[in-house]
């Protein structure tokens, strides 16, 4: 079995960043913490997203995640929110990269589709599916619970990342019975 990866979900927002991490030995998924990051509304732009910065790398220091993986901004009507939402996910991009952690992508339906089957589902079969593949896990808002299942995106798509690396390597391996 292969040494188990610590991986850090996090679901960015202004108001409230989730974040969820679990830990994933190829095999086997487990829940290890999961929190909501909160931002004051009555203090300026600058000041909010501080505390975003200061409370996501106080999570990355004490859970130590060796991967982060957050999710991609979705554009809505609103342009003024989509890019305050911006701003907040570039604070949850930056915190881990500066702590040395690669960051991965996922858009929110790829999120989904992984979890849960399909690209278009609801919060209560994200929730659902959590009970089911990790029935220790809390969560303490919906925001957590997205992280949650962001990191377990990462997890399964590593797999698959993993196996596709090691299928390029053995193509590129002169003699290999792949090419013939």
């Amino acid at each position: 079995m292969s040494k188990a990866v610590r991986i850090i979900g996090i679901d960015p927002g202004l108001r409230k960043t989730g974040w969820g991490i679990v830990e994933y030995d190829g095999v086997k998924l487990s829940f290890v913490q999961s929190g909501t990051v909160k931002s004051d509304a009555s203090l300026d732009l600058a000041q909010r997203l501080n505390q975003i910065y200061d409370g996501l790398r106080g999570v990355i220091d004490h859970h130590n995640p060796e991967e982060a993986a957050v999710e991609q901004t979705f554009v809505n009507k609103d342009a003024r929110a989509t890019l305050k939402l911006g701003q907040a996910r570039g604070i949850a991009l930056v915190v881990p990269a500066i702590a040395g952690i690669s960051v991965f992508e996922y858009a929110p339906n790829q999120v989904k589709k992984t979890v849960i089957g399909v690209g278009h589902g609801d919060k209560n079969q994200i929730k659902s599916m959590l009970k089911f593949l990790l029935p220790l896990a809390r969560y303490d808002s919906d925001d957590a619970a997205d992280a949650l299942a962001i990191a377990i995106c990462h997890a399964h798509h590593r797999k698959i990342d993993k196996i596709v690396s090691l299928s390029e390597e053995q193509l590129q391996k002169p003699g290999s019975k792949a090419l013939a």
